[in-house]
């Protein structure tokens, strides 16, 4: 018949009331006739502690001694106020005077990494000879380091944008949707795929929802989107590339100019800071104790710039690029400090990039030939959305597709759903785990990448 109670919520309030609380054993520490434990509980946790007395026999306090660190347990104990603050536990003006423990379920004696050492900042662990663990090891028992404070906070924040971006769009007139992720052929139009067998041919997973996003703004859906997963057949062993990762992607019609869209989505982003800013405090400060980072800074309405006034910038600090050059991640990075220092913002907005650096159904700029109204989006100085205007022409689509050397022929049912009217319409994909990666100020996207796809890792 008990009930228990969780963790955050031992608080002064709940002093001399006998509880139940389930958590894992954190630490254990005996003391002479009596022990001292931490139980955890996801980010929270509280001292525990086992004395001789009228309700712990000394076996029982060898018991809890005992007890494999992660084993799951359950506790009846008193609530008591604290003499001092305890240092190293989120409760820190309570422990629990424990009566009866139970072993729930008993973790091994031998721990793959030590959960202290995994939230162990690197400068600190440098300085004092104290082990910190590496990524290798985080990702090879990722279950165990999950469980970190810094893990549990990366993700729940990850959790959050996610809710607001679905959040923003509905309140927007956005309408969700789920598009196919096996498909006939290339979605980029690029060699970039995973091909999978299809029965007695061959399909391939898709890098992009575009195509059906698109389709959906043809059958008058207006705005729509969608999260899910995306998948990119690229060799890339960098800190910012997964071979698969979740796209955060809306698309919407529009009724004069494309900017209207890139407004909606700069919109969209600004509110998903905002709502972090606001709910997700206690997470930021958890991460920043392992990895300190400036906070995040953006403007409102959010900085546009020319690709042409980037290249300025660019070359004004001494990088020789031409105008239809794409930018590398180097000239992204050094770009991205310029517009802070200059605008004192980690968000914005670069339009108008060169045709030859878009895919085939950017919409050309009407005015500039070598223009494109086409878009990218930038925190802390790296990409973490790409956009354009669509070519909703089928005549000028094909040309396009025709001028890269697609195949007609596996394009032919996304060419074929432009011919029956289509409005003109734009949209962009952002990338999840870049956002919280950025966002946080981490350092590599495996960290905001639960169980992370690149070239080297299939597991676990």
């Amino acid at each position: 018949d008990r009930v228990l109670i969780r963790i955050k919520d031992l608080t002064v309030e709940k002093a001399d009331e006998v509880v139940w609380v389930r958590g894992r054993i954190h630490t254990s520490r005996a003391k002479g006739k009596q022990c001292f434990l931490v139980l955890r509980q996801q980010q929270f946790n509280v001292q525990a502690l086992v004395a001789v007395g009228q309700h712990a026999s000394k076996q029982m306090v060898k018991f809890a001694a005992n007890i494999n660190k992660e084993s799951i347990v359950d506790v009846e104990g008193v609530v008591r106020k604290a003499y001092q603050k305890i240092g190293g536990c989120t409760q820190q003006d309570v422990e629990l005077h424990v009566e009866r423990i139970y072993v729930i379920s008993s973790a091994e004696p031998r721990l793959p990494l030590q959960l202290d050492d995994a939230v162990r900042p690197e400068v600190e662990g440098e300085e004092d000879g104290r082990a910190t663990v590496n990524q290798d090891t985080r990702l090879d028992n990722r279950v165990i380091d999950l469980r970190t404070s810094t893990s549990q906070a990366v993700f729940r924040l990850q959790s959050g944008i996610c809710q607001l971006f679905r959040e923003t769009l509905i309140q927007k007139g956005f309408v969700e949707i789920q598009t196919p992720k096996i498909i006939s052929a290339a979605s980029e139009g690029g060699a970039n795929v995973f091909t999978v067998s299809y029965f007695k041919s061959s399909a391939y997973l898709a890098q992009s929802p575009q195509l059906y996003k698109q389709m959906c703004i043809c059958a008058d859906f207006e705005k729509v989107f969608c999260i899910g997963p995306v998948f990119r057949a690229e060799d890339s062993n960098t800190h910012r590339h997964l071979t698969e990762f979740v796209g955060l992607d809306m698309e919407m019609a529009f009724n004069y100019h494309y900017h209207e869209v890139v407004d909606e989505i700069a919109d969209t982003l600004v509110q998903i800071f905002k709502g972090l800013q606001e709910r997700f405090q206690n997470e930021i400060q958890t991460v920043n104790k392992q990895f300190p980072c400036e906070p995040f800074k953006f403007l409102e309405p959010t900085l546009r710039l020319e690709y042409c006034e980037a290249v300025a910038m660019l070359r004004e600090a001494g990088v020789e690029m031409g105008d239809e050059e794409d930018l590398s991640t180097p000239n992204e990075k050094l770009l991205g400090r310029l517009v802070k220092e200059k605008y004192d913002t980690d968000f914005y907005i670069l339009d108008k990039y060169p045709l030859a650096v878009r895919p085939f159904y950017t919409m050309p700029d009407p005015v500039n030939p070598k223009n494109s109204n086409s878009y990218d989006m930038f925190m802390r100085g790296e990409e973490i959305l790409s956009g354009a205007q669509r070519i909703h022409d089928p005549q000028l689509l094909t040309e396009r597709a025709l001028h890269h050397g697609i195949d007609l022929e596996k394009i032919k049912a996304y060419i074929d759903s432009f011919r029956f009217g289509a409005p003109p319409h734009a949209g962009g994909g952002i990338g999840l785990e870049r956002v919280t990666m950025l966002y946080l100020g981490l350092h590599n996207v495996r960290q905001t990448s639960m169980f992370p796809r690149d070239p080297k890792r299939l597991t676990p």
